[in-house]
């Protein structure tokens, strides 16, 4: 969904299962989340619900998987589920998933609404095995998640090779990060290393407001556990951070998600001719941004430059067909809370493409649209007045 009621943008439906709804939201399926035998969890800047996490004591087997997914279609919970895997079940090949496969189909849910996280020890000889199961799971339309980091048995070059979506820092560590200096620099060290390896990360277990603060100054966003379940009124209450004062901000100007535009975006693959039906259907549009299957972009198209290329001698035929990533240059990113005049530095970094558009992002690296910057100098010339 993005920003809306939706998990994550990208074609129909969910394609990418972390969404964020307002601070406090009422959510009914948050609510009924006990009797499906799951916890709720939460984004922490929002207050949101926006996965519910299946309940199963240890490692499980596959038939609590199986078990907790139909539960969760009984109650009618629509939110995306994080399912506890055994790595055996992941070892043993398609005929130990069918009755997953099964349920799932029996629930009317789709595979890519469904976060299948990975727990449990196993040899080193299996873990060819492992990546080949996990690769299949994922070419079926899962995401994947690893479990236990921290105080399982899993190899942490494990996160580079199996590229984990998420990352789920292990309870016991959790559970005593904010008396133990020790424990809490290897679960900062742990959470810095799966985001820079890709995965987004999740606190579970959280019972009090110390490791709330403790693993918020990780940068980890999303968590479970006894402190963020639903009140009688079906609220989640999320503590506020003690925030430093910025008595810098008021001169740095507003942040730049206030003069944030639709962006038009085009899957990586792309090919040039695509780029040219994409520009030729508004002349307003400055620029196309190329983005991975999570909306992440990863190149932007100006349109001058990109349209003065097709229309040179033989570059229709030269570039119509091939890969629009050809043409275009890095992506430009700011983080939708960067201050006006500090996204103008990250424009004037490059001279030669101080007037292209930038691109704004959310928390998780997602492409929420574009500022322009003409947009940002006029709002600065506002200020010097």
């Amino acid at each position: 969904m993005n920003i809306t009621a939706r998990v994550l943008c990208g074609g129909e439906g969910l394609v990418h299962p972390l969404n964020v709804s307002s601070r406090a939201h009422v959510l009914t399926q948050a609510s009924a989340a006990a009797t499906a035998g799951t916890t709720p969890i939460v984004d922490l800047d929002t207050g949101g619900v926006i996965a519910l996490q299946g309940n199963v004591e240890g490692h499980g087997n596959i038939s609590s998987t199986v078990e907790t997914l139909r539960q969760a279609a009984r109650s009618e919970a629509l939110l995306p589920l994080v399912l506890t895997l055994p790595t055996t079940a992941v070892i043993g090949g398609s005929a130990a998933m069918a009755p997953l496969h099964e349920a799932l189909r029996a629930s009317g849910r789709r595979p890519r609404e469904v976060i299948l996280m990975v727990r449990g020890d196993f040899a080193q000889i299996e873990r060819r095995s492992l990546l080949t199961g996990l690769d299949g799971l994922r070419a079926i339309g899962y995401l994947i998640a690893v479990g236990d980091l921290g105080t399982g048995h899993v190899p942490l070059d494990l996160l580079a090779d199996a590229a984990p979506y998420l990352a789920v820092l292990s309870p016991d560590l959790v559970a005593r990060v904010h008396r133990d200096a020790r424990r809490a620099a290897l679960g900062e060290g742990l959470a810095r290393l799966a985001r820079n390896a890709g995965s987004h990360v999740l606190a579970p277990g959280v019972t009090d407001e110390g490791q709330l603060a403790m693993i918020r100054g990780w940068g980890v966003r999303l968590a479970q556990g006894p402190l963020l379940v639903p009140g009688p009124t079906g609220r989640v209450h999320v503590p506020l951070p003690v925030v430093a004062p910025e008595p810098a901000q008021a001169t740095l100007g507003p942040r730049v998600q206030e003069f944030l535009l639709p962006a038009v975006t085009l899957p990586y693959e792309a090919t040039a001719e695509d780029a040219i039906d994409a520009f030729g259907s508004e002349p307003s549009i400055t620029s196309v941004i190329l983005v991975d299957e999570y909306q992440r972009p990863l190149a932007s198209l100006d349109r001058s430059r990109f349209l003065l290329t097709i229309a040179s001698r033989f570059g229709h035929a030269l570039h119509s067909k091939k890969p629009a990533a050809r043409l275009a240059d890095p992506a430009r990113t700011v983080p939708k809370t960067t201050p006006a005049i500090a996204a103008m530095q990250v424009a004037g970094r490059d001279g030669e493409r101080i007037y292209d558009d930038l691109v704004v992002t959310d928390e998780v690296g997602r492409c929420m649209g574009i500022v322009r910057v003409a947009d940002l100098i006029r709002q600065v010339a506002a200020m010097q007045r």
